[in-house]
């Protein structure tokens, strides 16, 4: 063995060779540290050769662990088919969201369930779990819980003789491993905990779910690594003044990879919404300027949303251009547009938009809705009652179609949504401008 000096960040886990006062990667300062490494004097890793001998794809024997239901037929579907035997699955959210919240739920429902479920938190005491399952009406379930912050007694738990179907960590930065140096959250000690889990986890049928905490960015806190060790990421997002909350799914070995559940905040814990097709709408009025209907798509699913803009004359010599839900620089494409193609003034204007009920969607098919609702606001005049847009704007100022067309359309009919405005009925924006307010 060979041994060498390196450079590792404590932040980031990014290595050097020398020393230096901030990290190459993170941009963190005074954040690496040496450290002494040994490789072998090949430079290469030795494998035994009987593990690197191949193997017939057709004689590997299939596994046939059935997947155990958590109680909630919506985030089955999310999950694949619940909680599978083995499987490990990281939920991210910020502070305050609601993650130990649900996840004492589900726990608790395993426990309903007869499955053997272990709730095991390093944030929290004893009587402060107690005392949150006393107010979600959760004592009576059979759920057994734990208050350790030692890595170590987490992984006896799955290993345990007594089966445990279900263990939750909450959450994996409040854990310490022996093994590893530095503080519990640091890149080493999350790496080294994480590994430990899921390497017990993987040898038996206890399904793991581990909580993590997440940066000012909104990325899951620990080194990458750790979302690529585990079979599913879960976010769990929203706005903590309001009562919605959406759990997107962001990798699943097991199911689909662009799905969504959408839960209420109540005092008896999270609800998941069954219809969550008009929930962002709220109470609108047909009559008032600037806000137009947008059937929009999340993952598989549709969503009417409401889309407000509000222009106004600017005292600024560059006026404001504002969005929230949606990414500002499609705003500010999208007023070129409007200007370029409809000969338009808008530089004279300060244009703010937004999606009502606090939702953020990536939907491209957002943009008809968008513009419809800042030509509404610009001449100061209400769309049609009932009507409902979606479609893609291109720089030419001509509609194009929109992911999902299909289960858009026939949501909106569902809904009762009329008139309809879209790829296939209307081809330009002048066509637009000319059938909500007329000749130009």
């Amino acid at each position: 063995m060979k041994t060498k000096d390196v450079f590792i960040c404590s932040g980031c886990g990014a290595q050097a060779l020398k020393w230096q006062g901030q990290c190459p990667r993170c941009g963190e300062w005074n954040t690496l540290e040496q450290k002494v490494v040994s490789r072998r004097a090949t430079g290469r890793l030795q494998v035994k050769a009987e593990s690197g001998t191949p193997v017939a794809l057709a004689d590997i024997p299939t596994e046939n662990a059935e997947a155990r239901t958590t109680g909630f037929s919506a985030l089955d579907n999310v999950l694949g088919k619940g909680f599978v035997p083995g499987g490990a699955v990281l939920l991210g959210g910020e502070p305050g969201i609601g993650k130990s919240t649900l996840l004492l739920q589900l726990a608790a429902m395993q426990a309903k369930l007869g499955n053997r479920s272990v709730y095991l938190s390093g944030e929290e005491s004893l009587a402060q779990i107690r005392g949150r399952a006393e107010r979600l009406g959760l004592l009576d379930t059979g759920l057994l819980v734990v208050a350790s912050t030692n890595s170590e007694e987490a992984v006896n738990l799955i290993e345990d003789s007594e089966k445990t179907d279900l263990i939750i960590i909450d959450s994996v930065q409040t854990l310490s491993s022996p093994r590893a140096e530095g503080i519990p959250g640091s890149v080493s000690q999350v790496r080294a905990v994480s590994s430990d889990l899921v390497e017990a986890a993987k040898k038996g049928s206890t399904t793991l779910v581990l909580v993590g905490h997440v940066t000012k960015d909104g990325q899951i806190a620990g080194p990458k690594l750790l979302e690529h060790m585990v079979d599913t990421v879960l976010y769990l997002e929203g706005d903590r003044r309001h009562m919605t909350r959406i759990m997107r799914v962001l990798k699943n070995r097991y199911g689909p990879s662009d799905e969504l559940v959408v839960f209420t905040m109540r005092e008896s814990g999270m609800e998941i919404v069954d219809d969550p097709s008009t929930l962002f709408l709220g109470d609108r009025d047909d009559s008032l300027s600037g806000a137009a209907v947008v059937m929009a798509m999340d993952g598989h699913k549709p969503f009417a949303v409401e889309v407000q803009a509000l222009a106004g004359k600017t005292v600024l010599s560059i006026p404001r251009r504002t969005a929230l839900g949606f990414d500002t620089n499609r705003l500010n494409l999208l007023l070129a547009v409007l200007e370029k193609r409809l000969s338009l003034n808008l530089g004279q204007f300060d244009i703010y938009a937004k999606i009502g009920g606090g939702m953020a969607m990536p939907d491209p098919g957002l943009d008809l809705g968008v513009t419809a609702a800042v030509l509404s606001s610009f001449y100061d005049r209400p769309l049609p009652a009932g009507a409902v847009f979606w479609g893609e704007v291109d720089l030419n100022g001509l509609i194009r179609p929109a992911t999902g067309f299909e289960t858009r359309l026939k949501q909106a009919e569902r809904l009762g949504y009329g008139p309809i405005f879209h790829s296939e009925n209307c081809k330009t924006l002048a066509e637009l401008q000319h059938r909500l307010f007329g000749p130009a």
